[in-house]
């Protein structure tokens, strides 16, 4: 080989590098891209006419499930797993790479792994995990952490020969000797309740089916509390007594929801006094209670619905705590006898503030723990039960999330609470509400090492196009100059007034560590700033959340946080939806997009009661069949607004078997997208065939999705390791 100069090299490995990168855009444009059939279908409202090509990929359970598909469902499957090739193909040349960050996200993630032990009721309860394991080991020792280790579930073992497995609500009788769980092997969120003999080791052969998961034990050990799915709709629609040894068709409705607009559960009051079913629509809370210690008796219920009135509820001694926003927009506290819980006996125990949020409380025989948002911030109260004293912890960070954890016991000194950031670990803390020592019970370990002072984390504050200051925490490695080439991955969501707080993530090191930054936009439809922040962003106010969003990017670009071509946004499920009107909307503000299981096609979706959640959300979207409502989700549902026109670089996820936004919704808009864009960006759907809404089980699984989304971004980028 003949000696080439130094200054040459450079210039001949930029060509090889520009003739690949020229050969793999080639190859990219010769990949055929799938094309899903047109069948013509009319929707029709209030004299409306929408036209619905692919309507036909929807499949009821029983179509995805059969063992011949039908000639409509193989249509559907085959659509699908045509975008999954064609995703491969396009990605393909990822692949290194993609197996590359997988290795190194699960590489920072400790395999032996403990949760920090709590102790209820004469036991501590602890959950760890093994090397090379997907799944929790669930166990417990008594009296003493010294004391031998008993398994209660070891779920390695149970979820063989599943593809997929989930236990969920583990739940102990009184007397410390039966476990009830749930399993799920579909991904579905259709549980089936199960029960072991703690003493013994053996699960019994009784269960019971089609259920939400938790039990809740009565004090004879022997009866047990549920929740009972619909078939079709998996709305949660009744409670049933269940009492071991009988078969389930025995069970008893104890109550049953006529409203489709509530979810119910039932669950067993930290005291132990009472078995409580709760009920909740978006605006209207109901509780009804019965003494733990009668589980053939009645359910009484607490108070009375009232239109627009939400409030839960604490057990302590004699008496109930209410977290209410009865005549509080923000939540107050009352409190009232636990014999006389009409709303007529409630009584004020801290009053209602205008700039803070309420969230929750914890019980303690000597201390009230009060968690607060202010300004966009948590914060923990400690209020003396005795003297009325109070103080509050201090958290210096700008932008971080402070939370209650697990505090089983009243007579307890120590307070148990966790604390993250952008930038530190999650941390669990236990705080002596005596003395205000706080020890550091355990740090999340990021194996290979991770030192937060690596890292910087700001609150930022956009103007909206109203006046409105939206916050944004926003995450960089040190050494981040703000200018117009700095790559940035701005998240958010924005629904059901969820707040996304700024919480560490291991993940995002993989960004961050390339150069990226991280920014969470605390849009109006969450609840960051209050309750007026979520009213703010939903029903007829719904556009807000976009408006906001991208508000929020373009005040990123504004201030050099990162440039046009480089920045980029993702959201999922009704974050999804976010991302599906911004791009209808600013169609080339982003670089690219992704979209995981996104929530599309809203006015079908909201028209249609059968599927589940559908009436469960008319007060946070709107009911369609009120021509009010129709007609302004119809002018931001992402499905029914796709144009004619360019489009950014679009990833979008899937499961098959979601139960919470249904897999034929991305389907249909990437199919429609398909149809009407005018670019040759990359639009590309992933469908995972074996999972739901939450992606794959296991511990390390989901880390493949991971994987190829920041694979997908990188590649926009030029990152190519």
């Amino acid at each position: 080989m003949k000696h080439i100069p130094k200054l040459i090299l450079p210039v001949l490995i930029a060509l090889i590098f520009t003739n690949c990168n020229d050969m793999n855009k080639q190859n990219k444009m010769n990949i055929k891209k799938p094309v899903a059939e047109k069948i013509t279908n009319e929707l029709t409202a209030h004299g409306d006419v929408r036209i619905d090509n692919y309507y036909w990929m929807r499949l009821s359970d029983e179509q995805k499930k059969a063992a011949t598909p039908d000639e409509q469902t193989q249509k559907a499957l085959d659509y699908l797993n045509d975008e999954n090739e064609y995703l491969d193909q396009m990605m393909g040349h990822t692949k290194d790479f993609q197996e590359h960050l997988f290795d190194e996200i699960i590489g920072r993630i400790k395999q032996n792994d403990e949760s920090v032990p709590y102790f209820k009721n004469g036991y501590w309860y602890y959950t760890r995990f093994e090397k090379d394991q997907e799944y929790p080991i669930f166990c417990r020792k008594k009296e003493s952490l010294e004391n031998e280790e008993q398994i209660m579930l070891n779920v390695n073992e149970m979820s063989r020969g599943y593809d997929f497995y989930n236990i969920n609500a583990l739940s102990i009788s009184p007397d410390n000797k039966l476990l009830a769980y749930s399993e799920d092997t579909l991904s579905r969120r259709i549980y089936t309740i199960r029960f072991k003999n703690l003493e013994t080791g053996e699960i019994l052969q009784e269960k019971i089916t089609n259920s939400q998961g938790a039990a809740a034990w009565a004090n004879d050990n022997k009866t047990v509390f549920y929740t009972a799915k619909n078939e079709i709709t998996l709305l949660t629609e009744k409670i049933k007594r269940h009492t071991l040894g009988t078969n389930e068709s025995e069970d008893v409705v104890v109550y049953y929801e006529k409203d489709p607009a509530f979810y119910i559960g039932v669950n067993r009051s930290k005291s132990g006094k009472y078995i409580i079913i709760t009920n909740g629509s978006t605006l209207v809370s109901d509780y009804h209670i019965l003494n733990a210690n009668d589980p053939d008796g009645k359910f009484e219920q607490f108070t009375p619905r009232e239109k627009d009135m939400l409030y839960s509820i604490d057990h302590f001694k004699n008496k109930f705590y209410i977290t209410t926003n009865w005549d509080a927009k923000n939540f107050r506290l009352m409190e009232t006898p636990d014999n006389a819980t009409s709303k007529e006996n409630w009584k004020e125990v801290i009053a209602h503030r205008p700039d803070v949020l309420l969230e929750g409380i914890e019980v303690f025989n000597d201390f009230l723990v009060v968690e607060e948002r202010k300004a966009g911030l948590s914060y923990l109260r400690f209020i003396d039960q005795k003297t009325r004293e109070e103080h509050y912890l201090d958290f210096r960070e700008p932008a971080y999330m402070a939370y209650i954890s697990i505090n089983p016991e009243f007579s307890s000194k120590w307070f148990r609470f966790g604390y993250s950031s952008l930038t530190t670990p999650n941390s669990i803390f236990d705080y002596n509400m005596k003395t205000k020592e706080k020890v550091l019970k355990k740090q999340q370990e990021v194996v290979g090492g991770h030192n937060p002072e690596d890292y910087r984390t700001e609150r930022l504050y956009a103007t909206a196009r109203d006046g409105v200051k939206v916050p944004i925490s926003i995450v960089y490695k040190k050494g981040y100059k703000k200018d117009s080439a700095r790559p940035l991955l701005l998240y958010g969501y924005g629904s059901y007034g969820n707040i996304i707080d700024p919480s560490f993530n291991s993940v995002h090191l993989s960004l961050l560590d390339r150069g990226f930054a991280f920014a969470i936009a605390h849009i109006r439809g969450g609840q960051m700033l209050g309750r007026q922040w979520y009213e703010d962003g939903k029903l007829l106010k719904k556009k807000n959340s976009f408006y906001d969003f991208i508000d929020c990017a373009k005040y990123l670009i504004k201030e050099k946080y990162t440039g046009k071509s480089h920045i980029y946004a993702q959201g999922g499920s009704a974050g999804g939806l976010l991302m599906g009107a911004v791009i209808n909307y600013e169609p080339t503000l982003f670089n690219g997009v992704i979209a995981t299981v996104p929530f599309v096609d809203v006015v079908t979706t909201m028209s249609d009661p059968s599927i589940p959640l559908t009436t469960n959300e008319y007060d946070e979207w709107g009911n369609p069949a009120n021509k009010k409502y129709y007609d302004y989700m119809k002018t931001y549902s992402p499905y029914d607004n796709v144009e004619s026109k360019e489009y950014t670089n679009l990833l979008v996820t899937t499961g098959l078997f979601d139960s919470q936004v249904q897999y034929w919704e991305p389907a249909k808009w990437v199919a429609n997208l398909r149809a009407y864009k005018t670019d040759k960006n990359l639009l590309l759907l992933h469908t995972n065939m074996d999972a739901g809404h939450g992606g794959a089980s296991g511990r390390f699984k989901r880390y493949k999705e991971y994987a190829l989304e920041y694979a997908f971004l990188f590649d926009l980028e030029g990152i190519t390791k």
